[in-house]
């Protein structure tokens, strides 16, 4: 499952995750299959929630969601079942609420397992800043913690708020919306990402630069596809190679890998001659390509696929707990 993620799931991760700093107290959990059922692991490879689960997710202001058979439900980092599968569909808890499905709509409930909004929408995300974007019919909108349609559903796609904007899709083309609803970036490229740490990456004419609030271009159209921001730097493709800018646009790794995502705990993964490794932020490499996959670090651990099977290994690139692993998730 965890191996198989999609970009946009990658980024739902990172982005709850980077949200979820302050649990950083918390004890930590990291989902693992074993015997072709999901369980939790602790930071010593100890199993702490035995496998069971036909599916499990990492945890999210101290719970996860599970399915159970067909249904999902919610656990406990106890491995209490605290809200009882009954979902056809789930996602992480965000701001004290949880998007659930049942019998094909969406709505949400609260930590108890109480139906706060009522199921109505053909799709629903989690919410951020204080609003969640939702679907009725084909359009996007978005609602309030009360449930209250705030921005009505009129756009073609939506993400959420980050940084008080959001990236909305009209017709064809991208632009940005306060949380009034008021157009303040018109519609006008051919895709614009979330702002994170003041830029947003933006598509014009085919080729990929960044923007800040104000609607200026700071970093040119020129590459072939561009990250977010994090920690300082973003991966950008140039020349069907990967590397890494600052928020100028000076290339602080030149293009030369294959893949690479974003940083993290000062290191990010990349792909070289069909393994991935991690470098830090001068460019060098930190842990030598030898992985079949990787993710990004979290709490100080990695999950890393070799030999067929996940394990963790640490910022010094050290194996801390077996590859013994069908799937796994991160520590969070």
């Amino acid at each position: 499952m965890y191996n198989k993620i999609v970009p946009f799931l990658l980024l739902v991760f990172l982005l709850l995750a980077f949200d979820a700093s302050s649990q950083s107290n918390e004890i930590l959990l990291a989902p693992v299959k074993i015997g072709g059922k999901w369980g939790y692991i602790d930071k010593n490879g100890n199993i702490a929630i035995k496998p069971q689960f036909k599916e499990a997710w990492w945890f999210q202001e101290g719970l996860a969601y599970i399915k159970i058979r067909r249904k999902y439900g919610y656990i406990d980092k106890a491995g209490n079942i605290t809200i009882k599968p009954q979902f056809d569909g789930a996602q992480w808890f965000h701001e004290g609420l949880a998007p659930i499905k049942l019998r094909g709509k969406w709505g949400y409930i609260d930590k108890i397992g109480k139906i706060v909004i009522k199921p109505q929408f053909d799709l629903a995300r989690w919410f951020h800043e204080g609003l969640a974007h939702i679907k009725l019919g084909s359009q996007w909108g978005y609602i309030d913690k009360t449930g209250k349609i705030v921005i009505k559903p009129q756009f073609d796609g939506t993400v959420g708020f980050y940084e008080g904007l959001a990236s909305i899709k009209l017709g064809e083309k991208y632009g940005y919306i306060d949380k009034s609803g008021k157009i303040v970036i018109n519609p006008q490229f051919e895709e614009a990402k979330e702002f994170h740490e003041g830029l947003a990456p933006i598509k014009l004419r085919g080729k990929w630069g960044y923007m800040d609030k104000n609607e200026k271009i700071v970093i040119k159209p020129q590459f072939e596809e561009a990250m977010n921001f994090y920690e300082g730097l973003a991966s950008i493709e140039l020349g069907g190679k990967w590397g890494f800018i600052d928020k100028t646009g000076k290339m602080v790794s030149s293009p030369q890998f294959e893949e690479a995502l974003w940083f993290q705990e000062g290191l990010a993964e990349i792909k070289l001659d069909s393994q991935w490794g991690y470098i830090d932020k001068t460019g060098e490499i930190a842990i030598n390509p030898q992985f079949e996959e990787v993710h990004s670090f979290y709490e100080g651990l990695a999950w890393i696929k070799l030999g067929g099977r996940f394990g963790y290994i640490d910022k010094s690139g050290k194996i801390v707990i077996n590859p013994q692993f069908e799937e796994a998730g991160s520590f969070n």
